[in-house]
């Protein structure tokens, strides 16, 4: 009647895996914006170029 019996790892890896799915979603919802602000960024200098 330990601590470490099957139950409790098994919620401990749950809950772990559970927050480290969800940091590495929000590091992946972070570098999509970023891609999408650079290419708004890039697009907005390309035509202020040609303006010139």
């Amino acid at each position: 009647m330990g601590r470490n019996n099957e139950k409790n790892i098994k919620a401990h890896n749950d809950k772990l895996h559970k927050a480290q799915n969800k940091k590495k979603q929000a590091e992946v919802a972070r570098k999509e914006k970023l891609k999408e602000i650079v290419k708004k960024f890039n697009e907005d200098n390309k035509s202020k170029e040609f303006k010139l």
